[in-house]
């Protein structure tokens, strides 16, 4: 009798997605905001679109706690900077307060170490536009980063960004110093009313293809969405959000 092998439903879809590197080099780059370097194994085939982001495998998905509790096995993260030449890939990960297995990797992550990556995955990137607005916190100004680089110094850029203090603000590339700062210093990130207040004073352009970026907070988008909307007259085909956390919701940053 012929024994037939069956094949791992999860084979096809690793060596599709999935890239196997290892850790290079790590360090602060604020009080809060850890930059992680991963160089992959071997060419990199994948496209990628500045803003998008990586599921870092934490915990091994065939194991029985990874069959139990799937999400439990991967932490999402954006990625600052990606070098093809050099197979580099750069994160930045925000410190919060708190625990979990995506703030212990992130905290604990050392050269040598291998990490299995899937790549690469999200709609949040450049839209086209005249004007560019930008909105969020800690963990938006790691997709803003790249996002600011692409467009490039002569690009028509305006936004918030908000941060607990100065310490905290994560330097940004490109035409970044079109961009206020905001602080908190000890008023809650989430449904940041700190952040919102930001937004009504802000100037923002009247261009019918303008753009406008708000990530961070799950409720606090909401709030900024609406206020753009209902405030100020945008249409929400030129609003993206992207929700990066929430209190007590596992999975995100």
């Amino acid at each position: 009798m012929k024994t037939v092998r069956r094949r791992n439903p999860l084979a096809g879809a690793f060596a599709k997605y999935a890239l196997g590197t290892t850790v290079t080099e790590t360090g602060m780059v604020t009080a809060s905001m850890r930059r992680i370097r991963l160089v992959a194994d071997g060419p990199v085939p994948f496209a990628y679109a500045p803003g998008q982001h990586v599921r870092v495998q934490i915990n091994d998905p065939l194991s029985v706690s990874g069959i139990l509790r799937p999400g439990e096995t991967l932490r999402t993260y954006t990625i600052w900077e990606f070098d093809p030449e050099e197979r580099a890939i750069e994160l930045r990960a925000h410190l919060y307060d708190g625990e979990g297995i995506g703030l212990r990797w992130a905290r604990e992550a050392a050269p040598g170490d291998a990490v299995t990556v899937w790549w690469p995955q999200g709609s949040f990137f450049l839209r086209e536009a005249t004007h560019h607005v930008f909105i969020g916190e800690e963990t938006a100004s790691a997709a803003f980063g790249p996002m600011l680089r692409e467009l490039g110094d002569a690009a028509q850029v305006s936004g918030v960004i908000e941060s607990e203090s100065p310490e905290h603000d994560l330097p940004l590339p490109g035409p970044s110093h079109h961009l206020r700062r905001a602080h908190r210093h000890g008023a809650p990130a989430a449904s940041s009313r700190t952040l919102l207040a930001a937004v009504a004073d802000l100037a923002l352009p009247e261009e019918d293809d303008r753009a406008a970026y708000v990530a961070g907070e799950a409720r606090t988008c909401q709030q900024v969405r609406d206020h753009l909307v209902n405030e100020r007259g945008w249409p929400r085909t030129s609003i993206t959000v992207k929700p990066f956390w929430a209190p007590s919701k596992r999975g995100l940053h």
